[in-house]
């Protein structure tokens, strides 16, 4: 079951406010209670010494019985009052002091006497008389009933408790109306998520008018929503991208195909044209591979299987392995810099062989492609920089993007399904760097970066070079005389 925030913030109010109403009332009553306790025995004070004064002058027997009259008319009819006086002359004699348990004594005599018989207790204070001419010393009890007291801490203890419960009640209902109107930026938000669609995925939060405590939740929100919305657009643009690319091949084979049914072909034609169809049927596998590849990566995978390897002797493996590509479009390539890192191999070569590749897709011919390793802070970068046309700052922070072929600014574009930057950036996230591309002053550079290892941080500056003599900083030689 769902509870309300606005019953629950007000519910803690009212418990609050509760016990802020009985520490205030129990002070209250605490107060009350010493304050009536006074003036009771303020009152018996005075009253015991009327009483003293009227036993002190009593000293013949005449005078002792207008003294127990005087006695008789101070005593109320109620009883609230009780006097008595006793001394070992039986004469000098009245009334009958209280009796029974003790409760509480206060200095100056003071005793609360819960009497025996029942009934309200008393406080009482006993005073001894001297003697005075013939009569002899006495001892004088004055009682005054706490029954008015406890009474009157009876009627306001009721009424202070549903006072107390009063107030808190009204502070839940006011809690609770106050509550709802400062959660209504809460309420807002609540509706205008909901209004968030497949259909509708660019809407956001309204943060402008919401209150600090909401502002962060908000944007938080929004934040999510704008990952989702670029996830869903991925989503989408893979789908279309797979789409048009698997569509190209699949129509070419069945166009290929029924052309090759309108008649009798002979041996060499059907050949023919299963070769075409084995292209396509390569060039599908490919993409798909490719994009089966790039899946895992955006799932988070990590590279594994790392082992720590010369950079530059990698790189210099897949120079070696691309040697007649290199041949082919008559430039030379030049390696600069090295250093140790734990990689995985084959996808290390795989990036190095795809920034390869397009560079010498659409280097000049004639020119040299440069591969320079180096160190950036924490990550160790491979570039690979080659003379080129200038490509537009609009099309540079697309080039890694799947599928994107900028087929205006570059040459054999279409050669490519458009997915070899892509895979080289997925490589190097999943290597924990990153990829950037630059183009300046006629020459193109595309990088990738990866995490440096423990043992590169530790290695001293003398040791970025190891592993590779300093003959091999040009790789023109192993070319050499196969170039432009």
């Amino acid at each position: 079951m769902n509870r309300s925030i606005a019953r629950r913030l007000a519910l803690m109010f009212a418990l609050v406010a509760l016990f802020v109403f009985t520490l205030v009332g129990t002070g209250l009553f605490l107060v009350l209670r010493t304050q009536l306790e006074g003036h009771l025995r303020d009152s018996l004070d005075g009253r015991t010494e009327i009483a003293r004064i009227i036993v002190y002058h009593s000293v013949t027997p005449e005078k002792w019985r207008m003294a127990r009259e005087k006695l008789t008319d101070m005593t109320p009819r109620d009883g609230s009052t009780v006097y008595s006086v006793s001394s070992a002359d039986p004469y000098f004699h009245y009334g009958k002091p209280v009796e029974g348990r003790v409760v509480r004594s206060w200095e100056g005599g003071y005793t609360r006497i819960s009497p025996a018989g029942g009934g309200a207790d008393l406080l009482t204070i006993t005073k001894t008389i001297p003697a005075y001419g013939p009569r002899p010393p006495v001892q004088l009890q004055v009682a005054a009933s706490c029954a008015p007291n406890v009474n009157t801490m009876r009627v306001f203890g009721l009424a202070l408790a549903a006072l107390s419960a009063l107030g808190s009640l009204a502070v839940l209902l006011l809690s609770y109306s106050v509550t709802r109107l400062g959660l209504a930026p809460l309420t807002r938000l609540t509706r205008e998520a909901s209004e968030v669609s497949p259909n509708n995925r660019s809407q956001r939060l309204n943060t402008a008018s919401l209150p600090h405590e909401l502002n962060d939740l908000a944007n938080s929100f929004n934040g999510a929503l704008e990952r989702l919305d670029g996830a869903y657009g991925r989503l989408e643009s893979f789908n279309a991208d797979v789409a048009h690319e698997l569509r190209t091949p699949v129509t070419i084979l069945i166009g290929q195909t029924e052309v090759a049914l309108t008649r009798n072909r002979s041996v060499d034609d059907l050949r023919h044209t299963l070769q075409s169809n084995l292209e396509e049927f390569e060039r599908m596998r490919t993409i798909i591979n490719d994009m089966l590849f790039l899946a895992r990566a955006d799932q988070g995978e990590r590279a594994t299987g790392l082992v720590e390897l010369s950079l530059a002797a990698e790189v210099a493996h897949t120079l070696e392995f691309l040697e007649i590509p290199l041949e082919e479009a008559r430039v030379h390539a030049q390696l600069h810099g090295d250093a140790m890192a734990r990689v995985n191999r084959s996808l290390f070569g795989r990036a190095c062989t795809n920034l390869l590749m397009n560079a010498i897709q659409h280097c000049t011919p004639g020119t040299a492609i440069t591969v320079t390793i180096s160190r950036e802070e924490d990550r160790l970068r491979v570039a690979v920089a080659n003379p080129g046309e200038p490509i537009e700052a609009a099309v540079l922070e697309h080039l890694f993007d799947r599928f994107y072929r900028a087929e205006v600014s570059r040459t054999n574009s279409r050669e490519n399904h458009g997915l070899g930057l892509a895979i080289v950036k997925a490589i190097a996230e999943m290597h924990r760097g990153t990829v950037s591309v630059e183009s300046a002053h006629g020459i193109n550079t595309f990088a990738f970066s990866i995490a440096a290892s423990r043992t590169e941080s530790d290695m001293p500056a003398a040791r970025s070079n190891a592993g590779v003599p300093a003959e091999t900083a040009s790789y023109s030689s192993l070319v050499k005389g196969k170039s432009a």
